[in-house]
């Protein structure tokens, strides 16, 4: 009875530390968590960070190195004739591990220029988007192509700033998405060079022998495959991809 007693206790004080934290005024820094400090009110801080997993997966694609990764992944599974295999779920997954290897040290950057002077409330949330952009701006500026920024800034009808530094997002952003899109399609046409012979290779002899009720594909597939593997291809793409972002 005594240990049924002991247990009933402990799980209520497990069950009521959380309310009683709940309970306890808080004090946190960034926005108000209340809006005019009337009950009741809307939560900010809530819909802020709603608001931003809704636009992340946006911020990804036209921010980070995703673009390129993901587009030179499916061009490879294209080239390679192999149609769900690795499984769209294993290349974004992939992309997404090698974007986070790659934005680590903008992210630290960003994190020191404006989330940790924000948290201690030395910056409000307007200077501290204006601080965490400008890593975010220098690390696309780089990658960005002239062509690319001067066509946005022709479209904006901004005038020639006199460093790149001084472009706006809204023109840096877009140039950078164009440039992005544009290399991972030039190495999606490289890689499909050599599966490419394969198959015409392969179409031609089987033609010529007079196989002309086998695909082609069932030959070239397992060929493609075995080169991809013997080259050890996944080092070499992947090692490739990190490189040109040196």
């Amino acid at each position: 009875m005594n240990e049924l007693a002991k247990t009933v206790i402990t799980l209520a004080a497990v069950l009521a530390t959380p309310m009683a934290w709940a309970a306890r005024p808080h004090t946190t820094g960034g926005l108000p968590w209340t809006a005019g400090g009337s009950s009741g009110s809307v939560p900010w801080n809530i819909v802020v960070l709603l608001t931003l997993l809704t636009i992340l997966p946006a911020l990804l694609l036209s921010m980070t190195p995703f673009v390129r990764l993901l587009v030179v992944f499916h061009f490879l599974r294209q080239a390679l004739g192999t149609q769900t295999t690795p499984s769209n779920q294993t290349l974004i997954g992939l992309s997404l591990i090698l974007t986070f290897f790659l934005m680590q040290p903008v992210g630290a950057a960003i994190s020191e220029a404006a989330i940790v002077p924000f948290e201690h409330g030395q910056v409000d949330a307007l200077e501290a988007i204006e601080r965490g952009s400008g890593p975010l701006r220098t690390f696309m500026l780089k990658y960005a192509r002239e062509k690319d920024l001067a066509l946005f800034v022709e479209l904006s009808k901004q005038p020639r700033p006199a460093k790149p530094e001084d472009l706006a997002m809204r023109v840096v952003v877009p140039a950078y998405i164009l440039s992005e899109l544009r290399a991972g399609f030039q190495i999606g046409a490289a890689l499909y060079l050599p599966f490419l012979v394969i198959d015409m290779v392969v179409a031609a002899v089987t033609t010529s022998i007079g196989m002309l009720q086998l695909p082609p594909v069932v030959i070239s597939t397992p060929l493609k495959l075995l080169l991809f593997v013997m080259v050890d291809g996944w080092n070499l793409l992947v090692g490739s991809l990190m490189k040109s972002f040196a």
